[in-house]
Order: C-alpha cells, then sequence, then structure tokens
C-alpha cells in the first residue's frame, strides 16, 4: 500500500497591518494560488461598500443581532474597530480546520490577539509593514476609497497598530507585493509540514515500520 495523503488539522493564517499595508490585496492573491485555502468571512456592522456582497466580503449584521451573536458565543474573537464590530464565526473556520483545509483571517492585533487566547496551536501569525510610513500615507490616498477624514484617522492610528508588531511570529515588510506574496507562501508551506499538525503521521510512521 502507498500512502498518497498524510491527514493533516488545518491552520488559522492570521494576517494584520496598519489600514494601506496591504494584507488584504496579499490575502486576496493568495486565496487566487492556493485552493487550500479559504478566507474567513467576518460578520461586521458596518454599511456595505459599493460592489461589496452579503456573504461573500462579509456578512452584515446590525448592532443588535451583532450584541446577540457574542451573547450566544458565535464569534471566535470580536472587536470594534473605527466606529464599527466586526467578529469570526466560529462553526465556519472549526469545520474547516477538522476536514484539513487552511483559514485566512484578515484582521486587526486585537483580533489576532484574542484568537490566540483560544486557538492555541492552530494560529499562525504574520504582521505586514509598510516600507515607509510616506508609502503607506501614499497608499491610502491612492486607494480612493475613503474620506480625507478617514485617510487621516487610519494613519494617526498606524503608530499604535505597528506597536504590536512583535505579539506575531513572523513579520513581513510589503515593499513589493509579489515579493511580499512569495514570502507568506513559504511561510504557509512550512506550517502545514509542522509535525503537531499532521495527525495522520504517526499511523504512517507505523505502517513504514511494518514495511508497507
Amino acid at each position: 500500500m502507498v500512502f498518497d495523503h498524510i491527514a493533516r488539522r488545518g491552520l488559522m493564517l492570521v494576517l494584520s497591518s496598519p489600514s494601506g499595508a496591504g494584507k488584504t490585496t496579499i490575502s486576496r492573491m493568495l486565496l487566487e494560488r492556493d485552493a487550500n485555502l479559504s478566507m474567513s468571512i467576518s460578520t461586521t456592522t458596518r454599511p456595505k461598500r459599493p460592489g461589496e456582497e452579503d456573504g461573500r466580503d462579509y456578512h452584515f449584521v446590525d448592532p443588535t443581532e451583532f450584541n446577540l451573536m457574542i451573547n450566544r458565543q458565535e464569534f471566535l474573537e470580536h472587536a470594534k474597530v473605527f466606529g464599527n464590530y466586526y467578529g469570526t464565526p466560529r462553526a465556519a473556520v472549526e469545520e474547516a480546520l477538522s476536514g484539513g483545509s487552511d483559514v485566512i483571517f484578515d484582521i486587526d492585533w486585537q483580533g489576532a490577539q484574542q484568537l490566540s487566547q483560544v486557538a492555541g496551536g492552530d494560529l499562525v501569525r504574520v504582521f505586514i509593514l509598510p516600507p515607509s510610513t510616506e508609502e503607506l500615507g501614499r497608499r491610502l490616498q491612492t486607494r480612493a476609497e475613503d474620506s480625507e477624514e478617514v485617510v487621516a484617522s487610519r494613519m494617526a492610528k498606524a503608530a499604535d497598530e505597528m506597536s504590536h508588531w512583535d505579539a506575531y511570529d513572523f513579520i513581513v515588510i510589503n515593499e513589493d507585493l509579489e515579493d511580499s506574496v512569495a514570502q507568506v507562501q513559504t511561510i504557509l508551506a512550512a506550517e502545514r509540514l509542522r509535525r503537531q499538525r499532521q495527525v495522520g503521521l504517526s499511523e504512517f510512521v507505523k505502517r513504514l515500520r511494518e514495511g508497507y
């Protein structure tokens, strides 16, 4: 008998960064290139932006429903960001991990901190830094989806967000997008090979020792 697959538990790949540093773009490119990755779709109270769809980009709910979901313990983590609430639904993530699929989380440091308290060894945390403050400001300006006031608010908060870099397992400086994606892919490949995640490894080794 030849083993062509060793059962593996999925992992939770957290990407965090200050707004505009590139975590969302990197997440999207990883999803396009890796069939075993899925995005954790957050629940939020913020209004839909043009082009967004409920259930694809976010699960959009009102604040009352969000609070009910907190009370029912339906979130792995939740936080208030720029006046709106965001949360990670528990059930879909746990189902993916049990099936050997990996899940990307595009969340801030508060969410990553909460996940670290419940996720244990499932969690891999990557913080994305901009190459400079000037470049971060330029990216926020050229994104053209926020008002000048919102851009100013995001820049003011960036210093605080970046101060949490040392709570992460890996740091990627996003100067070149393709290089940054390749670096995260390398991290992902290595983390998938961790002995603790390969739950079928003991059976595989047992068969090897028995001569199969």
